[in-house]
């Protein structure tokens, strides 16, 4: 692997937080599946591509592709729990998980931090491994109710 693992990991996470973390979100282009959302963010040899079906319950994919070769990848599913959470309310949990994702940091380049709180919010993360394989678990609690979790995992693409 000719990578640098600094800066394939830098670039990861400028990826992320500019992305669907980003305040404005405007990273989106044409997708490639019909229904589905798709972000993209490029930086010199890097590509960061997230496609993703759904928004109260969803599923997708971000992959890297370091000079058009898919080498990184992590697959993720999940969203909130209560159905019957009020609109409005599943608004707020996003955008809270967007402020969360935004403190995505070099050690963990995989979602948000372990922990993170915001009012009533709290964010949990539980994960294992490292950028090169890793699987996780998300959560949101209000006042100490879960009303969001997502599972996720991936690492390194080898041919």
């Amino acid at each position: 692997m000719g990578r640098d693992k600094g800066n394939f990991v830098d670039f990861l996470v400028e990826a992320k937080k500019q992305t669907y973390a980003s305040e404005t979100n405007d990273t989106s282009v044409p997708s490639l599946w019909n229904g589905a959302k798709q972000l993209e963010y490029q930086k010199g040899d890097y590509l960061y591509r997230d496609i993703y079906f759904g928004s109260v319950f969803f599923a997708g994919q971000e992959v890297v592709e370091e000079k058009e070769r898919p080498i990184w990848s992590m697959v993720y599913s999940g969203g909130i729990v209560i159905p019957s959470l009020p609109r409005e309310q599943v608004a707020s949990v996003y955008a809270f998980l967007r402020k969360a994702l935004r403190s995505v940091d070099m050690q963990a380049p995989y979602r948000g931090p372990r922990q993170w709180q915001d009012g009533p919010y709290t964010y949990q993360n539980d994960y294992e491994g490292t950028w090169e394989r890793f699987c996780g678990e998300e959560r949101i609690l209000i006042a100490g109710e879960k009303v969001y979790e997502l599972r996720y995992s991936g690492g390194l693409i080898i041919p």
